[in-house]
């Protein structure tokens, strides 16, 4: 699947991908700042922003994806960045395509299955009455019945299109299906160790990198840095933009 890509900046191409539920505009901050020094490709991943929808949603699957998007662009090697789903979207396409990774950079998870369940945010977006006139604050209060933090439900209806016929831009009914692949980690088919360069950066108030995750993590990229963001927690770039671009422009131009 050929995936939405905006290219931002001239020089060495920066791929970056998104988490869940999210879109490459949301790592607007990071676009313009690495797009001073590199060619940002930044990606919507299937069933997320303006990409097409379909499944299956695995991270072989996704991880084909994104370099059949970059060959389509004429680009053969690159350094990626991704975030969460993102990250392990980038992991897959390290380990299965190793020659067109240059350098990557994992922020805020790890290469293990995960038991978050989004399970109910998905099933209240789903259940919403996309209604003729709609408005953002009665799109809000309803998914405030399930969805408590307010910057959560701010994040999830960054997805949500008002107008006359609200919709949404992400593949809900998709990513239901596919939920066991995405909090999954399994076995990738063809996959070896990466020996490129690797940071594994998180946020040091995060739960998603744990002790038991770097045993997992040494074996599957044994040349891999780790760095924290201290005061950041799982949304590492929104909690601690400044520290997390240093961090990145350190890691992917000036070693």
């Amino acid at each position: 699947m050929i995936l939405k890509a905006s290219v931002t900046g001239e020089g060495e191409p920066v791929v970056l991908v998104h988490g869940l539920f999210g879109a490459a505009r949301n790592l607007g901050i990071l676009i313009r700042a690495l797009s001073q020094q590199a060619k940002v490709i930044a990606l919507d991943l299937r069933n997320h922003g303006e990409s097409p929808h379909g499944l299956p949603m695995d991270f072989a699957t996704m991880a084909a994806d994104v370099a059949e998007t970059l060959e389509s662009l004429g680009v053969s090697r690159f350094k990626i960045a991704g975030h969460s789903l993102g990250g392990k979207t980038a992991m897959a396409l390290a380990l299965t395509r190793p020659e067109m990774v240059e350098r990557l950079v994992v922020m805020d998870i790890a290469p293990i299955t995960y038991d978050h369940d989004y399970e109910d945010y998905v099933t209240a977006m789903l259940a919403m009455p996309l209604s003729p006139g709609l408005t953002r604050g009665e799109a809000d209060a309803y998914l405030a019945q399930t969805v408590k933090a307010a910057p959560m439900r701010a994040f999830l209806l960054n997805n949500l299109v008002l107008g006359a016929q609200p919709r949404w831009r992400v593949g809900l009914r998709e990513i239901q299906v596919a939920m066991p692949d995405l909090l999954a980690w399994k076995e990738l088919p063809g996959a070896r160790p990466y020996t490129g360069p690797t940071l594994f950066l998180r946020g040091a108030e995060s739960g998603y990198v744990t002790p038991a995750a770097e045993g997992v993590i040494d074996a599957l990229f044994p040349t891999a840095k780790r760095e924290s963001i201290e005061g950041a927690a799982h949304w590492l770039h929104a909690d601690k933009p400044r520290e997390v671009i240093a961090a990145l422009k350190a890691f992917l131009f000036d070693e």
